[in-house]
């Protein structure tokens, strides 16, 4: 059972609990993200702590955190899963030496054991019980960004040998996405997602920040 949060406040102290000291304006962000069950995309530059809102997120909701991180050429098979082709190419052989029983062979070559599960399907999996992390996604092309799109949308996934795979319960992962703004996202994306600008702070602020993370 992840750990629920009544209000914004609630979030605040529950990051902050985790050495992150949220602003308000973060704060409600987050809230309404988890309120509606949408994708929070935050932007922000290099190093403000977009990526550390989702690892401590996930700690202050018990959760499971799974990073997808992004880059220059990175495509569906990458982000979702793709098949063992040498343990398959091992078992075949074995199969066709007549070391293993030729009973369903050709089912078994595609079953779950030679599945090699990447951070999407892992999160769709895992559901409620997973903050997703999809770090850096202006690195990613255009293709992928329509891609993740679809399946931010959905939160299932088809393999054509197994058939649809949602989490055990219907529910979705929390999904946080992060952006340097290196190049700038469709607005597909954008209006699927809760959007957020995170700016550096003030001297007062990041003084308040060492002390916290000091004291951790």
């Amino acid at each position: 059972m992840v750990a629920r949060f009544e209000d914004p406040d609630g979030v605040a102290a529950a990051l902050r609990s985790e050495s992150y000291l949220a602003d308000h304006g973060l704060s409600v962000a987050v809230f309404l993200a988890l309120s509606m069950g949408r994708p929070l995309l935050l932007e922000g530059e290099p190093g403000v702590g977009k990526t550390e809102v989702a690892r401590a997120l996930a700690r202050a909701r018990e959760a499971e955190l799974i990073r997808l991180q992004c880059y220059e050429g990175i495509d569906a098979a990458q982000a979702l899963y793709e098949w063992d082709y040498a343990r398959q190419l091992l078992y075949a052989r074995l199969l066709q030496a007549g070391e293993l029983a030729a009973e369903d062979a050709i089912h078994r070559l595609y079953d779950a054991p030679f599945l090699q599960e990447r951070p999407l399907l892992a999160a769709i999996r895992a559901g409620s019980r997973a903050v997703l992390l999809v770090d850096e996604v202006d690195r990613a092309d255009d293709e992928f960004e329509a891609f993740l799109l679809e399946a931010l949308s959905d939160f299932a996934v088809t393999i054509p040998e197994l058939g649809t795979v949602r989490s055990d319960d219907g529910s979705a992962p929390v999904v946080v996405l992060t952006s340097n703004r290196t190049r700038e996202l469709h607005d597909a994306l954008k209006r699927r997602c809760l959007y957020h600008w995170i700016d550096f702070p003030s001297v007062e602020r990041e003084a308040e920040i060492v002390r916290l993370r000091a004291s951790a």
